[in-house]
């Protein structure tokens, strides 16, 4: 009798101490494909190479930290990642501080090359017409060598540059053009540069809000919110956000909302014609054609601790949040309903950047 209970309770222990093995295993194995879900770019620490990419899929039941050093021991992600691109099957990041851009199989996360010529302080792509269009502060000291590097997707190199005015941000590929949002880099922009691919000429200068932080396109027009100048530097002075939307067909400002003197939203979304974003710890949302802006979030992530939205991004009826925290810590990211129910939260790499979905 007693045998056969030491028998039983070595089989149970055998049983858990497996069934731990495997909830730890996918943390330290390749998970071996990365689609129907989401990536997460985490920026890492500001002149250290600890930039990470972390994957959850489209059902919120898989999560992995750390994939592109999981399935590419010998390569180094880098410093800084700023953005991700997709085009075929293909995944471009974008590296910020290490001047380069790591492209990788975007299902896979096998490491194709690395493009490390022709960049200079890189923030965001763009494809369009078998090319990449890669905007570039150059020296932040230089208000004057900003520009958009031109990428032959079938060599995977630099082929010629874009000159552009100070802090191109935001890149979009829009009715046969590409639109540069003018953040201002280390100043205050406020304006889209209209950007001929065919010629690599800009084409059009519009002038919108001060800082223009995101754009989102839909039926022809080009949403820009702008966050205006915050309330930290002595000059120039503070300025409130704006929403400017740009008609396409013709590229001009169609109609401006102000926010008010000292509201500085970010993180413009647009999903299932409903036009959302942050200020704050505050998620809001309006209809695409409002021509007021709504007074009372839908709701806040301030029960999580979450000063400001770092990164968001809305699809599938979920809300993402991108908590960076200390910006020196892990960060922190956070599903919710469209109501603002949490649904589940998980720690990533330091400073949640961006959320990019791999369907």
């Amino acid at each position: 009798m007693k045998i056969t209970k030491i028998a039983v309770i070595t089989v149970l222990t055998s049983l858990f101490l497996a069934s731990c093995a495997k909830e730890d295993k996918p943390q330290d194995i390749p998970l071996g494909a990365y689609d129907n879900g989401v990536l997460i770019l985490n920026q890492g620490n500001f002149q250290t190479p600890n930039s990470s990419v972390s994957y959850l899929s489209r059902d919120l039941t898989t999560f992995q930290n750390n994939i592109f050093q999981l399935v590419n021991p010998s390569e180094v992600l880098g410093d800084t990642g700023q953005d991700i691109g997709f085009y075929g099957d293909l995944a471009y990041i974008v590296m910020n501080v290490s001047n380069k851009i790591e492209v990788v199989n975007r299902y896979s996360m096998k490491h194709v090359t690395s493009i490390e010529t022709g960049l200079s302080n890189p923030r965001y792509i763009a494809f369009f017409n078998g090319k990449g269009f890669v905007t570039n502060w150059g020296d932040t000291g230089s208000t004057s060598d900003d520009f958009v590097a031109v990428i032959n997707l079938a060599t995977n190199t630099v082929s010629s540059s874009i000159s552009v005015v100070e802090g191109p941000e935001r890149i979009v590929a829009e009715n046969n053009s590409l639109y540069v949002a003018h953040k201002g880099g280390y100043g205050f922009g406020n304006s889209i540069s209209v950007i001929n691919p065919a010629t690599n000429t800009v084409s059009k200068s519009i002038p919108v809000g001060d800082v223009p932080n995101t754009m989102a396109e839909s039926n022809g027009v080009l949403y820009v919110l702008c966050e205006g100048i915050p309330s930290w530097p002595v000059t120039p002075a503070e300025t409130g956000g704006k929403l400017v939307k740009i008609n396409l067909a013709t590229n001009t400002v169609s109609s401006t909302i102000n926010f008010g003197a000292t509201v500085h939203p970010q993180n413009l979304i647009i999903d299932s014609s409903i036009l959302y974003y942050t200020e704050g710890s505050n998620i809001y949302a309006t209809s695409l054609v409002a021509t007021t802006l709504p007074n009372t979030p839908i709701f806040s992530t301030t029960a999580q601790g979450v000063y400001g939205v770092y990164s968001f991004e809305v699809e599938n009826n979920k809300v993402y949040v991108g908590d960076a925290l200390d910006y020196s810590a892990n960060g922190k990211v956070y599903i919710y309903s469209l109501l603002g129910a949490l649904e589940k939260e998980y720690t990533v790499g330091v400073s949640p950047a961006g959320f990019y979905f791999n369907l």
